[in-house]
């Protein structure tokens, strides 16, 4: 007889709920003791072998091996990132976008960009000044290879070539908080209502509306993972020790710098340094690499 197999969708409040192959709707689980004995603990996304019991709940017994795991936010089997970042309040922070694409690199996940709030562009010189913001980081994030998505989740703009992008993927969205992350969702899952917030006049951000990480089933197959929002992300916290390995137009270059290990920031014969010069890297790439280098080192002191 077939063991069940399924994918735990949500974790909360030490319960697992497990999305059979069958459909239908998910199982709520315990986990098995022996996960807590080996150090282990069942990640939403995790695809499981688990048991039903009489009462009609079940247990999580075995953890399937994962493609890929996330610290955070963590989710297990992720294989494509949907960054989300606002053109307007707040602002599109290239060094932000960059920090997020070290860490899904580093994870071994597939990125697109999804540029929201496309219908809050106001009218006159500070509209005009991010609309050419805009085309150069679309036209920079393309030319590296990411793909790029300009949406508004109001007009309803660009969301028909998300839902082609994010079709038969498990797919993490994340981004800093108040850029739209749950109006994106709502949008692509019609009938679904997570709770939205309003960025704060006074701080200029948003407040985290999502309190867990939770699975939603897409229409066109796969599932998209609502994810607490966040802003902070450390190096050291995550082990990334080759933070140019995950700049992808530097991964490319590095196998022609002369010192093996080089760390781009002060060897001669240095590739990246000398595409750089040459106009080649775009200047804030290579300027929050070496932010990033600079942070790592010190945290890494820390630690």
């Amino acid at each position: 007889m077939r063991v069940p197999e399924g994918i735990i969708v949500k974790a909360l409040s030490g319960y697992y709920y497990v999305q059979g192959e069958q459909g239908g709707e998910p199982v709520q689980c315990r986990g098995r003791g022996i996960f807590k004995k080996r150090g282990e603990s069942p990640l939403v996304g995790d695809r499981v072998v688990y048991g039903e019991t009489e009462n009609g709940e079940g247990t999580v017994d075995e953890i399937l091996p994962r493609s890929s795991e996330l610290v955070r936010p963590p989710v297990a089997n992720a294989d494509l990132a949907v960054l989300a970042f606002s053109v307007v309040r707040p602002e599109l922070s290239l060094g932000l976008l960059d920090k997020f694409l070290v860490h899904i690199e580093h994870a071994g996940l597939d990125a697109v960009i999804v540029l929201t709030k496309l219908d809050r562009i106001p009218e006159g010189e500070e509209g005009e000044r991010i609309r050419r913001d805009v085309a150069a980081a679309e036209a920079l994030y393309s030319s590296i290879g990411y793909r790029v998505l300009k949406t508004s989740a109001h007009l309803g703009e660009g969301l028909d070539e998300l839902r082609a992008e994010l079709a038969g993927h498990i797919n993490v969205l994340a981004g800093q908080s108040g850029v739209g992350k749950s109006s994106l969702v709502n949008a692509l899952v019609p009938g679904l209502k997570l709770e939205t917030n309003e960025i704060s006049d006074k701080l200029g951000r948003g407040k985290h509306t999502t309190r867990h990480v939770e699975l939603v089933p897409l229409a066109g197959g796969g599932y998209m993972a609502d994810t607490p929002g966040f802003s902070q992300l450390d190096f050291a916290e995550l082990g990334i020790d080759e933070i140019g390995s995950c700049f992808r137009e530097f991964a490319e270059l590095s196998s022609a710098c002369k010192f093996r290990g080089c760390t781009h920031t002060h060897e001669p014969q240095c590739a990246v340094l000398e595409a750089k010069e040459q106009g080649r890297i775009a200047v804030s790439r290579y300027d929050n690499y070496a932010s990033f280098m600079t942070e790592w080192k010190e945290n890494k002191r820390r630690y």
